[in-house]
């Protein structure tokens, strides 16, 4: 019997393909998207669903499946075949419709997942639709009696890189070199188009290092999850051996980016959130920034510095798409390298970020480096996202929690998984919603007491289960 606890999360779908996610479970959230969030045409709604996927080999087969759902319900697809899960997003707040993206993100190519939405890229997460769609599986997806949907095929990547162009001027910037390490995943795909001379944009004056740019779902490289530092080792050495300016890397459907600079060392993804506050207050003065509980402090630092009003929130694309809707922020970050932009319909998008960057660094003075850009957002030491495999997530957390209450100088905050808050440090320890992991952040004043925290808080977690 099948585990849906295990396969329907708290902002997506994921698992193992085919043991937990297959073509017949693809096929009934299709039916339950449908009814559960009522965007059949007969309900009111705009009646269609786009549908993208990324290059791993299980999805055609699951798109396929998915669509057939849809369509037994009355409701038309609109398939745009391969494509980032931004350039989804950009598709149904282009198009005005509800969307399903195949992917796994950074999961081994094992996985696979649907990522859902709702018109104009609204969020599906287990409180705005995931929970009735479970309900509804679980209770057997109800037939419609009607006529079938249609199926039809759109491409939509050159709207998608000229939108991209219009939200981030880049065309005033000085020649950069760029690294660009796609790990096999749709930045291959999506890099190109935005970046290069493709849909009759003007040409940048950017040489681009493609690094891995073959579309290819096994992921023969490294696995596409720039967040674990090996799967960085390749672009920080080309980087290093190429004198290039900046390098990028993109998970697997390339959502997310990483930087690294002219030195080859990784940039601190809260580093890249502030820059991009800064500048997206720059246009929008006094407007809300929000940040996950994970991001260095120097993020609501850097907002209030610029004048705008830092909002904290949780970790995950649909938590932070809805604070961002109520309370029309211009822009939000999160440490795991997930941006998202308001006028991008709330979506987050790594290229967008990538675009950011560039614009930033192409801007400054002859000579300027990424480093020296990014230092005065680089404020305090941190750990990184430390990934541990734990069997018993709550007692491993509440083992910590013993450990360290005597030392907190405020209350322990359960507000996202614990967070803990010392004279000078503070860390956050929570489970992962894709996989049997607890997830640790450590940021201190100085490096020392960040790597006494950490450790100790890693010792804890791997003994305390």
């Amino acid at each position: 019997m099948r585990n849906l606890d295990a396969i329907i999360k708290a902002y997506d779908v994921r698992g193992i393909y085919p043991d937990q996610l297959d073509e017949t479970l693809a096929r009934e959230v299709g039916g339950a998207f449908v009814r559960a969030l009522g965007i059949a045409a007969r309900d009111g709604g705009p009646g269609a669903v786009v549908i993208g996927h990324d290059m791993r080999p299980s999805g055609p087969d699951l798109v396929a499946s998915f669509a057939d759902g849809v369509m037994a319900q009355g409701c038309d697809v609109i398939l745009i075949g391969l494509a980032s899960t931004d350039g989804l997003y950009f598709a149904s707040g282009h198009l005005n419709v509800p969307g399903a993206m195949f992917t796994a993100s950074h999961n081994p190519a094992q996985y696979n997942g649907i990522k859902l939405c709702r018109a104009g890229a609204a969020p599906v997460g287990q409180d705005s639709g995931l929970r009735e769609i479970r309900a509804m599986i679980d209770a057997g997806v109800p037939e419609y009696d009607g006529p079938m949907g249609t199926s039809s095929q759109q491409d939509v990547l050159t709207d998608y890189a000229r939108h991209l162009r219009t939200l981030v001027d880049v065309s005033g910037i000085r020649p950069l070199r760029i690294v660009a390490d796609a790990g096999n995943g749709m930045a291959g795909f999506t890099a190109p188009a935005v970046l290069g001379e493709a849909a009759g944009l003007p040409a940048l004056p950017l040489t681009i290092d493609a690094m891995y740019f073959e579309l290819d779902g096994t992921f023969p490289n490294h696995e596409a999850n720039p967040i674990d530092p090996e799967n960085l080792r390749d672009l920080q050495a080309r980087v290093r051996a190429t004198g290039a300016d900046i390098g990028l890397a993109f998970d697997g459907d390339a959502d997310r980016c990483f930087l690294v600079d002219e030195r080859g060392e990784p940039v601190n993804p809260s580093a890249l959130t502030a820059l991009i506050a800064s500048r997206e207050l720059a246009k929008n003065p006094g407007s809300v920034i929000i940040h996950n509980l994970i991001t260095s402090k120097a993020v609501p630092e850097v907002i209030r510095e610029c004048g705008g009003v830092p909002e904290r929130t949780r970790v995950g694309h649909s938590f932070i798409k809805a604070r961002m809707a109520e309370t029309n922020a211009v822009f939000g970050g999160e440490h795991s390298g997930h941006f998202y932009f308001r006028d991008f319909w709330r979506a987050d998008s790594g290229m967008l970020a990538a675009l950011h960057a560039i614009a930033a660094l192409g801007e400054s003075a002859e000579g300027t480096t990424m480093s020296s850009l990014l230092a005065p957002f680089d404020r305090y030491p941190s750990s990184g996202e430390i990934n541990t495999e734990v069997a018993d997530q709550k007692k491993a957390t509440q083992t910590i929690a013993d450990a360290f209450s005597s030392r907190a100088v405020e209350p322990l905050d359960w507000f996202d998984g614990m967070t803990v808050v010392g004279d000078r440090w503070w860390f956050n320890v929570r489970p992962s919603n894709t996989e049997p992991l607890l997830r640790l952040n450590v940021e201190a004043d100085d490096r020392a007491t960040m790597e006494s925290i950490r450790d100790e808080a890693l010792a804890l977690m791997r003994t305390g289960q």
